[in-house]
Parts: C-alpha cells; structure tokens; sequence
C-alpha cells in the first residue's frame, strides 16, 4: 500500500465518521470499526468512490473482549502496518446522582470507554512495536480533567483514558511510538443524544444559547496532531468552544 493506514473505532457517527472523511482526503488507508454495519458499509462506499480510500470494516462491539480479539485478529497481514491507532469510540449513559444512578449504564460506559480502548490497543500496539513506529490517540474530555455532578463514573471513565495515555506514552516511548490525548469539551454530535436515551428535546438543551464545536473541529484537531514532524508529540490537547470556560461554565445567549 502506498497510502498510509489509520485504525478508527467508532466510526459510524460523529467524531470517528468525520476523522474518517479527512483522513480518507489526505491520503490514508482506512481500518474502520463499529456496531452498525449498515452505516459501516455506506461509509466505505463514499470514502472509495470519491476519495479512492481503500477501506477494511471491522463490524463488532468492543465491548466485548472475544469478539474485538476475533475482529482484529482476522486483519490480513498487509493492513497491519497500522500508522496511527485512533481509539475514537465512547459514550456516556445516563446523567444521575451516584445513589440513584442505573448500575447497566456504569457497565456499559466503563466497558467501552476504558476497557473497549485497552482490548483494541492491546492487539494493536504490538503491531507497531514490531516496527518501532506508529501513533496512537486517545479521545479523552474535558470530562477528564474536570468532575461534574450526576456524571461521577463518565468522569472517571475519562479520567482512567487520561491516566493510561500518560502511562502509555511512557511505556511506548523507548519503541518510537507516539501517545496523544485530545480532550473536546462540548461537540455537538450524537453524544447527548445518546446519553438521554433518544430524547432529542433533551439533547438539543445541552448546546442551547451557544455554539458548540463540531465533529470536523476534532477531526481536524487529530489531522494536526499525527502530521507533526518525527520529532513532536502532542502529548495532551484540550480543545473547547469559545463559550465554554469548564465542564460546567458556559455563556449562553
């Protein structure tokens, strides 16, 4: 192959849908993971016909430890020179008090914003250890520089990706690989949509009365991080919209 390639997790919406169109556009090779196939294969369809972007899915929860080892496990050889790691998937469930809070939801985000990133980075890391090159980028929040009320274990799911990126970097460092931690604030995507189970009314309050950063404000942020010259590692990079100071402290007009 002559393009390079990027792994994306959770590439059917949001900020993994849009880092794989700019992606696609300057010249990668593209693995892309996610749950819902269809979305998957209309993806692979616009990135091949108008970007000539050769394409590999990966259709499975990682969630799910055995299913995300068989998945990328079965990635032929040649795709395996993996350049850039981007552990893009994650969400948040709920927005309660810890008292009150549904105990499933806590599950389901620690398993896919903390386990589902090490599962994927497990399998993968090695690959570019073997060729001491390669550059991994977690997608933390501002969620995990800050805690907030009713949000305690999405906190600490982001906290725990801002502590392993750290640790990563250290770790992976000695085999040229760089680590990268991009940290959004408030971004309008499906997040809070998924979040309030569905509730659009809900969703739509979140980013009222200002204007929220975008998907393509983060693809771009992670264009930049992992076209830095050899030399530069963009090891932490908070990113916010103008009118929002903290996770909580917005100027809504």
């Amino acid at each position: 192959m002559n393009r390079k390639i990027a792994l994306i997790t959770g590439a059917t919406a949001g900020i993994g849908h849009e880092t794989a169109i700019l992606l696609a556009q300057n010249n990668y090779n593209l693995i892309l993971t996610g749950r819902r196939k269809e979305r998957l294969d209309s993806l692979k369809t616009k990135l091949e016909l108008d970007f000539g972007c050769q394409t590999l899915l990966l259709n499975f929860d990682i969630r799910i430890r055995k299913s995300t080892e068989n998945a990328l496990n079965s990635v032929p050889d040649e795709w395996k020179a993996i350049d850039v790691l981007i552990n893009n998937a994650g969400l948040a469930a709920g927005l309660g008090p810890v008292n009150s809070a549904d105990v499933d939801d806590w599950d389901t985000m620690i398993d896919t914003n903390v386990k589902g990133l090490l599962y994927v980075t497990r399998i993968v890391s090695p690959w570019m250890v073997e060729r001491q090159s390669g550059h991994i980028i977690n997608l933390s929040s501002i969620a995990g520089k800050e805690a907030y009320p009713n949000g305690s274990v999405y906190c600490g799911t982001k906290h725990a990706v801002a502590a392993i990126t750290k640790a990563m970097r250290i770790e992976l460092m000695p085999q040229g690989i760089k680590v990268s931690s991009i940290a959004p604030g408030a971004v309008d995507t499906e997040f809070s949509l998924v979040r309030f189970r569905g509730d659009r009314e809900k969703a739509d309050q979140v980013y009222k009365g200002f204007s929220p950063l975008v998907a393509k404000d983060i693809a771009e942020t992670i264009l930049f991080v992992i076209t830095r010259p050899a030399h530069v590692n963009i090891d932490d990079l908070l990113i916010m919209p103008t009118n929002q100071a903290s996770a909580r402290d917005f100027n809504r007009k």
